[in-house]
């Protein structure tokens, strides 16, 4: 298990504002108690209204803006965890479609409230964005030129109430990890937001599909 350097999540963050948004979709399911899809729903982010947009950032900011290294850890997928049919490899796939498979999206929803244990109704949001990273001077003063485009995907599980309205997120992921300011595919930062409940059928089963 490595370690995330918190000044790249905070410059991540950085870029999930209204003014700098760095989102182009996002997507999810609301699921009951027993795992079963109630609805789902697919949109560009910048389509939403302001509020959405607002309500939304904070979802997804939540995962990477967690306690670093405590809430916020890195995990390494070894070549096993990369097989044909695996999690990293949907992922992969999701990625490289920028969140517009809704097919996919609908197998993932599927798999994970066969998995997922819950307490009560909940939500998986999947939001895709895209980050240029900009160049450093030897003085660390940024430059114009972008060094690496870094496109990810950030997934937050949120209880919800009522109208479908999300609580703050129980667990989720950033892929791929951002680390030394650059996309690794290798590894992925999993969020949980109490350790008491880990929820060990998220990371061995869902994550690294792990029998």
């Amino acid at each position: 298990m490595g370690q995330i350097n918190r000044e790249d999540m905070l410059e991540l963050t950085r870029r999930m504002t209204l003014q700098r948004n760095c989102f182009f979709q996002i997507a999810g399911a609301y699921l009951d108690r027993d795992g079963f899809v109630d609805g789902t729903f697919h949109k560009h982010f910048k389509n939403l209204s302001a509020q959405d947009q607002r309500r939304n950032l904070e979802i997804a900011k939540a995962i990477p803006f967690s306690k670093t290294n405590v809430e916020l850890k890195e995990h390494h997928f070894e070549k096993a965890d990369q097989r044909p049919g695996s999690t990293w490899q949907m992922l992969t796939a999701l990625l490289a479609c920028e969140l517009k498979d809704d097919a996919m999206l609908d197998v993932f929803y599927e798999s994970f409230g066969e998995i997922w244990k819950a307490d009560g109704d909940y939500a998986v949001y999947f939001f895709y964005g895209s980050y240029d990273v900009p160049i450093k001077a030897s003085d660390k003063e940024r430059l114009w030129e972008s060094e690496e485009v870094y496109r990810f995907l950030i997934c937050a599980v949120c209880p919800v109430s009522g109208d479908y309205e999300p609580g703050e997120p129980e667990c989720g992921f950033l892929f791929p990890a951002f680390s030394d300011r650059s996309a690794d595919t290798d590894r992925i930062d999993v969020f949980f937001s109490d350790k008491k409940r880990m929820h060990p059928e998220f990371l061995e089963k869902i994550i690294f599909s792990r029998s």
